[in-house]
């Protein structure tokens, strides 16, 4: 592909459209940041929260938090994405969380993967980029560095077999 921000890269796609696609990678963490850590920064008591590991959301706004979660909550700006999760990026899913009150299933991500209309589209053409269809275990029951073999192996391949060079016919 060529940007070593993407190698060996998961991302949640969560809007693509004519506009534009918006994504949540959650294939990679932030070296010592815990969930506790975001929330004393915010001024949100930690509660009953559990300090899990904070994902790299993208190189779009790293500053900026994003909460991936199950369907069984919704509040203020909660985006449905797709019939599989909701997205968040507002305080009241944190205080939620921390109150015990949040999604069953949640994880939390710093910035995002962004691309211009027709962008991704583009890039999808080129070598480099797999598709899978989203899968509520493989986001919320695996760790993270296991999604991108996780990924494969449900679509049907052996992330083992595949080769990093193109063949010459």
């Amino acid at each position: 592909m060529g940007d070593p921000r993407f190698e060996r890269a998961v991302i949640a796609m969560c809007a693509h459209d004519e506009e534009g696609a918006l994504g949540i990678g959650v294939g990679d963490v932030i070296a010592n940041v815990g969930f506790h850590s975001l929330l004393k920064q915010l001024d949100i008591e930690v509660g009953e929260a559990p300090d899990v590991p904070v994902h790299m959301g993208g190189p779009v706004e790293p500053q900026r938090g994003f909460i991936l979660h199950s369907l069984d909550w919704g509040g203020e700006d909660s985006v449905q994405v797709g019939d599989k999760w909701g997205l968040t990026g507002t305080l009241d899913i944190l205080r939620a969380i921390s109150e015990g009150k949040g999604p069953k299933h949640w994880l939390s991500a710093l910035g995002y993967a962004g691309w211009s209309a027709g962008q991704l589209d583009e890039e999808m053409t080129r070598h480099g980029w797999f598709t899978a269809d989203g899968d509520s275990e493989i986001l919320f029951e695996t760790e993270a560095e296991d999604r991108w073999a996780a990924s494969y192996r449900k679509s049907g391949v052996d992330p083992a077999l595949l080769a990093h060079d193109a063949g010459h016919a």
